[in-house]
């Protein structure tokens, strides 16, 4: 028993961040990139069939999360009905991918008035960035390059702002909405995303340096835009996480958001300049 004034005996110890979730972090992570490098060179069917079965597992993870009950028959039509939206898109075009989410739209309407605005946004929103990715890959090596940008703004963005955040704490960027994101790590992703989107830039590109910086940083503050905006729509519905089918990452929304309003910016910016049938093109060569 320790004397009047002394030390206690049993100090509590200092709090220490965990990081028991970096190794599945990591391999998914790792398994992820192959698959979309994989996919994005081969291009065309591939790419289709894998942009599309992706969007359909998220709209899964959404269909669950809105309707707020096991997956029902219809629920089932819509998961493949979204993922059909994108393999249709080399043998029709964008407008075989409109009529197949029209026609996701009308069997939502057909479920019934509880969700039913939830689940028509969920199915064009899906709809809208599998025709995005689509129309940014086009049918050249320019879509290689655009995307592999892209890809490199959005997950070292992603990547900076996890591992700053953690290390550096700090004041909250978003307590309401996402109670583990700081301005720390918001920052952090900012300065690599810009810095590692500039560095793609001027291996693909000899457009000017400056174009280049700034479309990366819009990027990157786009891509932590799409994270926080998920998680305001996952506390709306009072989860957590949207799934589990990626170990350390959760779901595929969760791994996916930060991309929707990124390849919506490229694919904007893209077809401004050189028609929304250049997209890559377009974001690249100035």
């Amino acid at each position: 028993m320790s004397s009047s004034g002394s030390p206690p005996s049993d100090p509590t110890p200092p709090s220490r961040r965990s990081w028991a979730d970096i190794g599945p972090r990591f391999a998914s992570a790792a398994v992820l990139i192959a698959l979309t490098a994989t996919a994005l060179y081969i291009g065309s069917y591939l790419f289709a069939a894998v942009v599309g079965a992706v969007y359909g597992g998220a709209y899964r993870e959404w269909e669950t999360m809105v309707s707020r009950a096991p997956l029902t028959p219809l629920g089932m039509v819509l998961i493949g009905l979204v993922a059909l939206s994108g393999l249709v898109s080399p043998l029709f075009g964008a407008l075989g991918s409109m009529a197949v989410i029209a026609l996701a739209c009308l069997v939502a309407v057909a479920m019934g008035r509880e969700g039913m605005l939830w689940r028509v946004g969920g199915i064009v929103l899906f709809g809208l960035l599998i025709m995005s990715a689509l129309a940014m890959r086009g049918d050249g090596t320019a879509g290689i390059w655009a995307g592999l940008y892209l890809g490199t703004v959005v997950w070292m963005t992603d990547s900076a702002a996890f591992f700053t955040g953690r290390q550096i704490g700090g004041e909250k960027l978003a307590p309401d909405i996402s109670p583990s994101k700081t301005w720390s790590g918001a920052l952090g992703g900012l300065a690599l995303g810009t810095v590692a989107g500039l560095v793609v830039w001027l291996l693909v590109t000899e457009s000017p340096w400056w174009i280049g910086l700034m479309i990366s940083a819009s990027i990157s503050v786009l891509s932590q835009a799409g994270d926080l905006s998920e998680s305001a729509i996952k506390r709306h519905f009072r989860v957590k996480d949207s799934g589990d089918i990626i170990p350390g990452h959760g779901g595929l929304m969760d791994r996916l958001d930060s991309l929707t309003f990124g390849v919506f910016f490229v694919v904007i910016i893209g077809g401004l300049h050189a028609g929304f049938g250049a997209v890559a093109e377009g974001l690249l060569y100035w």
